[in-house]
């Protein structure tokens, strides 16, 4: 995959778990393929460098794995954009169910947090010392598709790639933003060691989220869309939703978040059209040492409700609050549904006679 399996001096490059003597076990937990044993950080006794690039290329090595499950497991079909992306230009993907745009069903968006965690990933820290179910979307995806629903995985971090070595092209780029300025213009950036290369419209999760919507999402025949959003995904959300205000309320059921970062009275604050919208549609599952679903802090008008997500570990919480989360969504869309008038017909005299 773009982006992943970087060059570490030190260190071979492994095409799989397995070559690290690595694997997951039928649990979901990783495993030592010899002694059995969870990861150990500390491999190499006193080279911490050597372990953290050690740690690197494991979590590679998951997010390649977890991408392989997306496929092959979820049957989830793996879309590259932008849409008119060149051949030689650096792009992005994201995940969802094989022809979701033109189901009339219900279709639940997953947004992560920020960091190095992609596509079909809570928290790569839980996946390593937990297990598969704990840390990835595998569980809510399985529950949505299980439901008749369709499902889109989003991949808001994928948003450039690293170049060791430089393209003559890139180079006279390079050459010809010589300011601070026009070199950021031109969408190059340098560190001490590489070429960073961001990815076009989807150069931060923002700009992929917002993407996504309007290819993607906003054309779906979906009666019922929800979005699941963990941490700083939930900002993304908000920026979506203040940006796109009146696409996202008429076409949103409801919005579960997870111990998210986003803030209402702040983002939404010179639009109470939209703070309301927030009142009615939206929850949040917050971190705290109450049983799970347990209401927690002040009712706003101009907030969600606040309910316990039975723990107070943040990279937890996701697991945590399933079962009440894919409830929560379940109620949002049968609420939406049973709002909608029926479609009244004219009887006939033909359909009065066929009903006798």
């Amino acid at each position: 995959m773009e982006g992943l399996m970087r060059f570490i001096p030190g260190l071979e490059i492994p095409n799989c778990l397995e070559d690290l003597q690595y694997s997951f076990n039928q649990r979901g937990e990783l495993r030592h393929l010899v002694t059995k044993e969870p990861f150990v950080y500390n491999y190499y006794k006193n080279e911490h460098d050597r372990n953290h690039k050690r740690y690197k290329i494991l979590g590679d090595m998951i997010t390649l794995h977890v991408y392989e499950l997306l496929e092959k497991e979820c049957n989830l079909e793996q879309i590259t954009i932008p849409i008119d992306a060149s051949d030689e230009e650096p792009k992005s993907f994201f995940f969802m169910s094989k022809q979701p745009l033109s189901k009339q069903t219900n279709l639940v968006i997953l947004l992560q947090d920020s960091g190095v965690i992609r596509a079909g990933q809570w928290s790569q820290k839980v996946i390593v010392h937990h297990s598969l179910d704990r840390g990835t979307q595998i569980p809510y995806i399985t529950s949505v598709l299980r439901d008749n629903s369709s499902v889109i995985v989003l991949n808001p971090n994928d948003n450039c790639v690293e170049m060791k070595e430089e393209p003559q092209a890139l180079l006279k780029k390079e050459d010809e933003a010589s300011s601070l300025e026009t070199r950021h213009a031109s969408g190059l950036f340098r560190t001490d060691e590489e070429l960073i290369l961001p990815k076009r419209c989807s150069s931060s999760p923002e700009e992929h989220t917002s993407y996504v919507w309007e290819h993607f999402i906003s054309k779906s025949a979906a009666r019922n869309v929800s979005f699941i959003a963990h941490g700083y995904g939930g900002l993304v959300f908000m920026d979506l939703l203040c940006k796109k205000s009146q696409e996202v309320m008429s076409k949103v059921s409801a919005v579960a978040f997870i111990d998210s970062r986003h803030h209402a009275l702040h983002q939404a604050r010179t639009d109470p059209e939209i703070q309301t919208w927030i009142h009615l549609h939206c929850r949040s599952w917050v971190l705290s040492s109450k049983p799970l679903d347990r209401p927690s802090g002040p009712l706003r008008k101009q907030d969600c409700s606040k309910v316990s997500a039975g723990t107070e570990k943040h990279e937890l919480a996701p697991s945590f609050a399933l079962q009440s989360i894919l409830r929560f969504l379940s109620r949002s869309s049968k609420s939406r549904r049973n709002s909608v008038p029926p479609i009244r017909t004219m009887l006939t005299r033909s359909s009065t006679r066929k009903s006798v």
